[in-house]
């Protein structure tokens, strides 16, 4: 039987997330509706998301025509045109990323996987056999893990190296001379990368003509890249379970594809139908510019809040994605994040993710804090976080 270890930060969730009066641990930009998705499309004509008078049949195996073209074009706005036939189709990034470690490692292979990072990254290549190094950063680097640390993991039996760009909880970015570093390792050691873009592009802190800003994986020329994305985070559209997966090598692409048909067969028309809309040229720009506004305005309260409890806490400014990892103290020492995070939720409805529970035990006083939601709920809960802060913090028990 296979060993599966608790996903911790979905547990929290689950046990949370209805509980709460203010969301600030989830990691989506506001969701939006179908109708609020037509008000940001440019299409002011009668043309409809939903064909209504169609069978609803298993549809296209990989993915629709429209969803994979709408995809094509955003992979290939920026460097060599993406074929629309090396992209599939998933339920979610998290079954784009299950599939690509149950296509590509086994028990006898060895995997790098960038941390901290979503758990289901490293947990599902050992639940399949293989073993894994995390590849660790830490705040003194401002989140970016070592390339020395990464060239020192490496076995002759390494098949994947993982990473998380924007990252999660960290919201670092992995630049673009830093991402050819990577290339240049994987490269030397024939290793394919999979790199989890969910949270790109919302990019709210860091310029696109900076010489440092990231461009997909997808554009950087190397042929074993495979990239996986998600409808649920940039484009606030989680309901509707849409992911794909995206590389430039096609035995990988068809690799990937056989062990799709063991979990998969498709995805919902209904679903793969909103996000080509959504994905549309008419749509996207609106959907990205509300939702990359929303982050910087909502950073800005967090920073506020930073600023105003700097006794109690500290971070490295994120640069990207949803998340924040702020670390909290009293009178100099870490606290329990999880009795930190119980004892807010409890006493005010502020829902945090408390870091040494969901992301590791190196993360003593570590939060996430997921700052996209609508303005007013990050605005009220930080404040609410603040008189917490004020009244309760003495109360909660300190790191061991």
């Amino acid at each position: 039987m296979v060993q599966i270890e608790t996903f911790a930060v979905e547990a929290w969730m689950d046990a949370h997330e209805n509980n709460c009066t203010h969301n600030i641990a989830e990691t989506c930009c506001a969701s939006i509706s179908i109708d609020q998705l037509r008000e940001l499309s440019e299409d002011k004509s009668s043309r409809e998301i939903f064909q209504t008078s169609e069978p609803l049949t298993y549809g296209a195996i990989r993915g629709s025509d429209e969803l994979r073209n709408s995809l094509s074009r955003l992979y290939s706005a920026k460097g060599t045109p993406l074929p629309a036939e090396n992209i599939l189709s998933t339920p979610g990034a998290i079954q784009a990323n299950y599939l690509c470690a149950y296509a590509l490692v086994g028990n006898s292979d060895h995997v790098i996987c960038h941390f901290p990072t979503y758990q289901s990254l490293y947990e599902i290549p050992k639940q399949l056999g293989a073993s894994v190094s995390l590849w660790k950063a830490s705040a003194e680097g401002k989140w970016i893990p070592s390339i020395s640390d990464l060239k020192s993991l490496v076995q002759p039996n390494t098949k994947l190296i993982i990473i998380n760009n924007p990252n999660n909880p960290t919201g670092a970015v992995l630049g673009k001379p830093f991402l050819q570093q990577v290339i240049d390792v994987a490269a030397e050691n024939d290793i394919a990368i999979l790199c989890d873009e969910v949270y790109r592009p919302i990019f709210h802190s860091i310029n696109p003509l900076d010489s440092d800003f990231p461009p997909s994986l997808l554009s950087m020329g190397y042929k074993k890249a495979i990239v996986t994305g998600s409808m649920s985070k940039a484009y606030a559209l989680a309901g509707i379970r849409v992911g794909w997966i995206a590389s430039r090598d096609p035995e990988i692409v068809e690799k990937i594809a056989e062990a799709r048909h063991y979990t998969t067969i498709s995805v919902s028309q209904l679903d793969e139908r909103v996000a080509a809309y959504a994905l549309h040229p008419n749509t996207i720009h609106s959907l990205l510019a509300r939702n990359i506004q929303l982050a910087k305005t909502n950073l800005e309260l967090l920073q506020k809040f930073i600023i105003k409890n700097e006794d109690e806490c500290e971070w490295v400014k994120p640069l990207a994605g949803t998340t924040a990892f702020v670390k909290f103290y009293r009178e100099g020492k870490a606290v329990d994040s999880t009795d930190f995070c119980k004892k807010l939720v409890e006493k005010t409805g502020v829902l945090f993710v408390p870091g040494n529970e969901c992301f590791g035990e190196d993360f003593k006083g570590y939060v996430r804090i997921g700052f996209v939601n609508h303005t007013e709920i990050v605005k009220d809960g930080l404040s609410k976080v603040t008189q917490f802060l004020r009244k309760e913090l003495d109360n909660v028990r300190l790191a061991e």
